[in-house]
C-alpha cells in the first residue's frame, strides 16, 4: 500500500483555508479512482515548540500504479488544478510506502 501525503503550512486565513479544503478540495480528492482511504489530521501542536503545519491529508492507494493512475485521471487533474489555485505556496506533497 502507498499513500500520498499533503502537508499544509499554516495559511494566512485558517478559516477560509479550512472552508475551501473541506467544501471544495476534499470532495475532489474523494473522486480519485482507486482511493482506499482519505485521512485528514488537523495539526494542533508539536512535541517541541511550535509547528509550521496546519493540516495533513493522507490518501491511501493499493499500489504505486494505482496512485499514478489516480493522479493522471481527470479527477487527479481537477485536484491538482484546485490545489495550485488555493494552496500552492503552502503545500508539500510526498509519497510513502506503508509498512506495518
Amino acid at each position: 500500500m502507498v499513500k500520498l501525503i499533503a502537508l499544509y503550512k499554516a495559511p494566512p486565513d485558517p478559516e477560509e483555508f479550512d472552508r475551501h479544503f473541506h467544501t471544495i478540495h476534499a470532495p475532489l480528492v474523494r473522486n480519485y479512482p482507486g482511493l482506499l482511504k482519505l485521512e485528514m489530521t488537523a495539526i494542533t501542536g508539536a512535541s517541541l515548540g511550535d509547528t509550521p503545519y496546519h493540516l495533513m491529508a493522507e490518501m491511501y492507494f493499493a499500489s504505486t500504479e494505482a496512485l499514478q493512475t489516480a493522479l493522471a485521471s481527470p479527477a487527479g487533474k481537477a485536484v491538482a488544478k484546485d490545489l495550485m489555485n488555493f494552496a500552492a505556496p503552502l503545500v508539500t506533497v510526498l509519497v510513502g510506502e506503508v509498512r506495518e
